[in-house]
């Protein structure tokens, strides 16, 4: 009983959450780099401004990585739930978003706005110059909490690590094709509806995360207000809640490649301060180790109650 508990998804999303805040991200040999370069090789391959082509080159791209994974996951002697742990720790991103935001924090701290400014730029896609700091790394930190956190864990809990391969390869496709330009308005269309479809539940899940560990009903009525208002119908329902969790007003104007654009509002309460960039990391910091927590409770609790009651 005890070692089929120790390799259950529960214990492997544990032992990954420690990994990703002992290790980080991969600095050599991220599978990503790797993945990046099949991605490009099929595109030049198979592109053409057509939905039914990015339908087709997003399955071709796809299934090769996913396919492996499912062999390499049910290998026996322990290999695969090896496998397992690796590809969790790879999708996670909880110690990277901590890298990241922490050059602006550090910017702030010793108020050097043109660095933090330049920090900020490095992680959002808003123009530097009229970017406002101090919103735009909460929004970030909060939108991806889910990407990175929250969505890797559930599609764990769900699909095991083809799961997770799945969602993290999904979401690497959605950044290089998910776009309405030129090239990319119909090739990647699929890629763009495939990434929201995958993230549906699980952004609503983050939502109601960082309402729990928030401001409970600041949070949930500006999900309901400002969710439907918001372009995305993922990033809506996860920066609301968190901003409301937060009792900080996020949303408004934003340039993007030198265009304004008139966002809804989000939250509620005081513009955003330095302090609230680590409020917004630890919502989803904290938001992590309540879901592993609940993970391993649900798995392991009702074997050793069963144990304990047959002794």
């Amino acid at each position: 009983m005890m070692p089929n508990l120790l390799s259950h998804p529960s214990s492997l999303m544990a032992g990954a959450l420690v990994l990703d805040g002992l290790l980080g991200e991969p600095r050599r040999w991220h599978p990503l780099v790797g993945f990046g370069r099949w991605a490009a090789w099929v595109e030049r391959h198979t592109y053409a401004p057509s939905r039914v082509r990015g339908v087709f080159t997003l399955a071709m791209t796809l299934a090769p990585p996913v396919g492996i994974s499912l062999i390499l996951s049910h290998l026996a002697h322990g290999w695969g739930t090896a496998f397992s742990l690796w590809a969790l720790y790879f999708a996670l991103g909880l110690r990277s978003l901590h890298d990241h935001v922490r050059p602006i924090c550090q910017a702030l701290d010793r108020q050097d706005e043109k660095a933090a400014r330049q920090a900020t730029a490095a992680i959002v896609s808003r123009d530097e110059a009229t970017l406002s700091i101090l919103p735009a790394t909460c929004e970030s930190v909060l939108e991806n909490g889910n990407d990175g956190v929250f969505g890797a864990l559930f599609w764990f809990c769900l699909g095991g690590a083809p799961g997770v391969i799945l969602y993290r390869l999904a979401n690497t496709l959605d950044a290089t094709w998910g776009y309405k330009s030129t090239r990319y308005r119909h090739f990647g269309w699929a890629t763009a509806r495939f990434d929201d479809l995958l993230n549906w539940a699980p952004a609503r899940l983050t939502a109601f995360t960082y309402a729990v560990l928030g401001k409970f009903r600041h949070a949930l009525a500006c999900w309901s207000r400002q969710a439907p208002r918001w372009d995305s119908p993922n990033a809506g329902p996860v920066m609301a809640s968190g901003a409301g969790a937060l009792h900080i007003r996020l949303g408004g104007w934003a340039c993007y490649g030198g265009e304004w654009h008139e966002r809804p509002p989000l939250g509620c309460g005081r513009p955003p301060q330095r302090g609230d960039i680590d409020r917004s990391l630890a919502l989803v910091r904290h938001g992590a180790i309540l879901w592993a927590l609940l993970a391993m409770v649900v798995t392991w609790v009702p074997p050793l109650w069963s144990l304990s009651s047959h002794a």
